[in-house]
């Protein structure tokens, strides 16, 4: 019987799941580090965050509940108190809990009380590998002579905006506080390739380019940890979680429900438990599922009732009946209400958007950068670029797609009457979750063909959690 595990929780920020070359990046070197554990562990081509934008993710993550059941909908503290958190499960059962960048939005209470954490100043505007290994050095020292099992949470905050390249100059420059670092690579944009959900122009080209860059400074990152846990004597008896917190700030990725928004890198390596080099190409898994999953792995057991389930028999090998995974989200960071709902498997995604009333115009982070602006001009020329924008500006109340053959989400099947018995059973099993899991989308889901009881949902949910 192993002793209490080590739990060592990786986060990137804003890391679409194809930026790393385990998962089949097509630019080479971009995630050296991620890649060698990747090699060492488990990598789940079917994992996802629960909702993709940065402070409800980790919430998600942190609580093991859907936002609606936490009041964690938007960039905001939860809403509801007494809700069950996971550093502080694991602290009652003996471990000492520390955090590394995120610091506000990975903390669902303003007053969750850490043993020990470092924020993005601590940490080169957190993107300095070397202080990350500094700090996360210290405190694994700490745990061991204090003869506690730790768990880390190391947040990134790289690949997240502004990309490497066009950030601030002061991150480099300034002596009064802990300063950025250079990447151990920079791509160019000849090197990259851009994703088949953006459009392929220089501009999009160069910004990817940068991303990357900032990804790669990530990995950087992941790799001091490691290599720190490992001269330490703890690669044994830890168990390392790796994923990004949603995809990429880009059109079509971050704070939507689209295969590319929420599918991440999800990565697990125990050496004592998980095989090398396993690619699980079966199990849905999401968010909501890693606190249960980590008290289980720790030998806690509680009455807390998840959302999410353990996946702690799929670290072991064993089967689990994971065959989809809901997804959603519903505002952004400047308080703007999108209420979106998503159920998909293996082949098939369904999107319900009841926001969309073809007048309400989405605005969001990923408009800010290069690539969308690039859009908008060439849709003054490209009828084909020109109905992209114009998608993803208003959207549409119902989405469809055969993920499997068209993950970049460019051919909205919800009208072909083809796949009228796939739509149905999506639409009936995202019912159904709605249901179990007291959605308060579910009535304004069943009448979804009627858009006052629609917009009389969509002033509640306003009412409910603020924004417009």
């Amino acid at each position: 019987m192993l002793k209490q595990p080590n739990i060592l929780f990786i986060t990137a920020d804003d890391m679409n799941w194809d930026a790393v070359g385990a998962f089949g990046c097509p630019t080479p070197e971009t995630t050296p580090n991620i890649d060698k554990l990747a090699s060492e562990g488990i990598r789940f081509n079917h994992g996802h965050i629960t909702i993709a934008v940065c402070q409800p993710s980790r919430s998600c993550m942190l609580t093991g509940l859907y936002p609606h059941n936490s009041g964690g909908e938007g960039f905001f503290h939860l809403r509801y108190e007494n809700i069950s958190l996971l550093p502080c499960e694991l602290q009652e059962a003996g471990y000492t809990a520390g955090i590394l960048g995120k610091l506000d939005h990975s903390s669902p209470y303003i007053d969750l009380g850490w043993d020990m954490s470092y924020d993005m100043d601590d940490l080169g505007h957190g993107r300095n590998p070397s202080l990350y290994r500094k700090y996360a050095a210290d405190f694994m020292k700490d745990a061991v002579k204090a003869g506690k099992p730790f768990f880390l949470m190391a947040n990134s905050h790289d690949p997240h905006r502004p990309f490497y390249g066009n950030d601030d100059p002061k991150w480099y420059n300034n002596e009064n506080q802990s300063k950025a670092a250079i990447p151990s690579k920079v791509f160019t944009p000849e090197e990259v390739t851009v994703p088949g959900f953006l459009e392929d122009l220089p501009e999009v080209r160069l910004e990817i380019s940068e991303d990357y860059s900032s990804v790669r400074r990530c990995d950087d990152t992941v790799g001091e940890i490691l290599d720190e846990l490992g001269k330490q004597g703890l690669k044994d008896n830890t168990l390392v979680v790796f994923l990004s917190d949603n995809g990429m700030a880009f059109p079509f990725a971050k704070t939507n429900c689209y295969l590319n928004s929420t599918r991440t890198p999800m990565i697990a390596r125990w050496p004592k438990v998980i095989q090398n080099n396993i690619i699980d190409e079966e199990h849905f898994l999401a968010g909501v599922d890693l606190m249960p999953t980590f008290l289980e792995a720790a030998g806690i057991t509680t009455d807390i009732a998840f959302d999410g389930t353990s996946f702690l028999p799929v670290l072991q090998g064993k089967e689990q009946n994971r065959e989809f995974v809901f997804t959603q989200f519903n505002q952004t960071a400047a308080k703007r209400n999108y209420p979106m709902r998503c159920i998909q498997n293996s082949q098939f995604g369904y999107i319900f958007n009841p926001w969309s009333d073809g007048k309400k115009i989405f605005k969001n982070e990923s408009m800010a950068g290069r690539t969308f602006h690039a859009m908008e001009h060439a849709a003054e020329t490209d009828l084909q670029i020109a109905e992209r924008v114009e998608l993803f500006l208003h959207r549409v109340p119902e989405e469809f797609y055969d993920f499997k053959n068209d993950p970049d989400a460019r051919n909205n099947l919800i009208d072909s009457p083809d796949y009228a018995e796939q739509i149905a059973t999506l639409q009936n099993k995202l019912e159904q979750k709605m249901m179990e899991t007291g959605d308060p989308m579910l009535t304004a889901f069943q009448n979804r063909k009627c858009r006052k009881n629609i917009d009389s949902f969509m002033e509640n949910f306003a009412n409910e959690i603020g924004g417009s």
